[in-house]
């Protein structure tokens, strides 16, 4: 495989993806103060009232929930990042590309490692409210926790990848992130912990791979759960992370395959 088919079209795609957010200003106040906004009015509003298991949460509930505010920043900067495939197929950008002498790789790699970038810089940016939380960040687990944000970015990127390859329509788009992709953060543990893998909401928060991307947040950020709610594992958490972000990525590259072929 010639590498000039893959790593060029790649650095130059994703820089287009860089450009296109920066000069969107409507896109970084909603990645950004939208999440901002749950953020201080859930906390207000539940603050002392958060007690699921009768005990006091460590750092109050806006310091449980700041990891998942972090989450949910990541999710709409890489999901909203996505809604470029369908504009570009509108204006026949992406049928130029996939027209041209660039492996499919390129494309993949270009707009995931975009929206990943773009949604770890949004998320960083929000670290500064940490102290506001209760929240510190010592020196040592910066590396980690931008890495364990970096790889739930890359996932939740290319979950969108795969949700906009097959549309031409923001407003369907629109319309499963409303359905689909709120309720998968909703039921991660952002807001509230499991209240016991016996109950329905329980298992199915189990099963929700952002369940363990926001447990490796955790890990790293070194948030507390409430007394008497454990979290998985840090192995078990990055390895399912992970394995779910090797499976969507190859799912893209094979959709783009896909349609390349039919070209």
């Amino acid at each position: 495989m010639n590498h000039l088919l893959v790593v060029k079209p790649c650095l130059a795609l994703l820089g287009r993806e860089i450009t296109r957010f920066l000069r969107q200003r409507n896109r970084i106040t909603g990645a950004f103060l939208t999440p901002l906004v749950f953020w201080v009015l859930i906390g207000a509003g539940v603050g002392d009232s958060f007690n699921p298991t009768g005990t006091e949460t460590p750092g109050g509930y806006l310091a449980y929930f700041f990891p998942g505010t972090l989450v949910l920043i990541v999710l709409f900067t890489a999901i909203f990042s996505t809604i470029s495939i369908i504009e570009d197929r509108r204006e026949g950008f992406l049928q130029g590309v996939l027209v041209a002498p660039v492996h499919p790789l390129a494309i993949v790699g270009g707009k995931v490692l975009g929206g990943a970038i773009l949604a770890l810089m949004q998320a960083v940016l929000f670290c500064v409210f940490a102290p506001m939380a209760g929240v510190t960040i010592a020196p040592a687990q910066i590396a980690p926790l931008v890495g364990a944000l970096f790889l739930t970015g890359i996932g939740l990127t290319a979950l969108g990848y795969v949700i906009a390859w097959p549309m031409d329509s923001t407003m369907g788009f629109h319309a499963i992130m409303n359905v689909f992709l709120i309720p998968l953060w909703l039921l991660s543990g952002a807001l509230f912990p499991p209240s016991g893998s016996a109950t329905w909401i329980g298992w199915i928060i189990h099963l929700n791979p952002l369940y363990y991307a926001l447990s490796a947040v955790r890990h790293f950020l070194g948030s507390a759960p409430p007394e008497g709610i454990a979290l998985p594992s840090l192995g078990l958490s990055l390895t399912v992370t992970a394995l779910s972000t090797i499976v969507l990525l190859i799912i893209c590259v094979w959709m783009t395959l896909k349609i390349n072929r039919k070209m």
